[in-house]
């Protein structure tokens, strides 16, 4: 495989180096990188193994710059997010298409997960709202936001996910990463909450600032986790539903992670950074007065630069 042509798709994010190739005839992806490629390698074999609908590693190897490992494009040619703007024709709602491949892939993932539940308890919760959120980067980029309220949130939070089962997860779960047949991307893997990745796939594009082109209405939302209740009733485990408020919690502040800006020049990300504060803030005052978080209420990016945000229902 060391004589197939690659092309750029794009490099790693977050806190990975490396870079991500597509071969010549688009049915392989190389990914490159370092020690945290060589855990997603060893996790996405491990994933297979368990059912996950992942795509299945051909290769993996060091060579002089690093890690390497290819895997099979098997899951479909585009993401859903790709799908999706595709199909809007000049409107803003996801088409009930894409819902629906979206609820059958997360059904086929719940499962997967229910089946092979991972070992923990309340510390293994506890370290999840440290992974998942990246509370540590959040907390150091914005100190003011690490007080008593927010600790009260998120323990709470981890109390009433005591009784949830534990699974593997992708913690980067959304349309991007998913293609009609399986998941792609799974850089930051974790323990989770079971229902913590798919719960939430539609309940993120607000997060964006109204960027991405489309839109869940709430009838599609509610589909989408009326179905994933279903499956999840299916495998035996409690409905995911009653959770979403706590998951959202610990998402607004991995979306508030690495977002604040160095470069005082660039007004765009500062102003970014302050919108995904104002939402977390938001979210955590929603939180404490009704235990969920509506993210149809929150402001676009353009209403919130001209003051203009909607006001919270009781």
């Amino acid at each position: 495989m060391g004589t197939t042509d690659w092309r750029l798709v794009k490099k790693r994010t977050a806190d990975a180096d490396g870079a991500v190739y597509v071969s010549a005839d688009g049915t392989r992806y190389r990914r490159t990188g370092g020690a945290a490629l060589r855990s997603e390698a060893a996790f996405q074999q491990m994933a297979t193994g368990l059912g996950y609908p992942v795509p299945g590693v051909l290769d993996r190897g060091e060579l002089g710059d690093g890690t390497f490992f290819v895997d099979e494009e098997s899951l479909g040619g585009q993401s859903l997010h790709e799908k999706a703007l595709a199909s809007l024709d000049g409107g803003r709602e996801l088409s009930d298409q894409v819902v629906d491949q979206l609820a059958e892939v997360s059904a086929r993932l719940l499962a997967a997960q229910a089946a092979h539940p991972a070992d923990g308890g309340p510390e293994a919760l506890r370290q999840w709202v440290e992974q998942a959120g990246w509370t540590h980067n959040v907390f150091a980029e914005n100190p003011d936001l690490d007080t008593p309220r927010t600790r009260a949130a998120l323990s709470r939070a981890v109390d009433e996910l005591a009784d949830m089962p534990l699974a593997w997860g992708h913690l980067d779960y959304g349309l991007p990463n998913v293609l009609p047949a399986g998941v792609i991307d799974w850089q930051h893997h974790g323990v989770t909450p079971l229902g913590y990745d798919v719960a939430l796939a539609l309940e993120v594009i607000p997060f964006k600032g109204g960027a991405k082109g489309y839109t869940a209405t709430p009838q599609q939302r509610e589909r989408y986790l009326t179905a994933l209740d279903t499956a999840a009733r299916a495998a035996g485990r409690p409905p995911l539903s009653p959770h979403t408020g706590s998951y959202l919690l610990v998402k607004s502040l991995f979306f508030l992670a690495l977002m604040r800006p160095t470069d005082p020049g660039r007004v765009d990300k500062h102003q970014k950074w302050q919108y995904r504060r104002h939402l977390f803030l938001k979210g955590i005052e929603q939180y404490e007065r009704t235990g969920n978080i509506d993210t149809a209420l929150f402001p676009t990016l353009d209403n919130f630069a001209t003051g203009q945000d909607p006001a919270v229902r009781p």
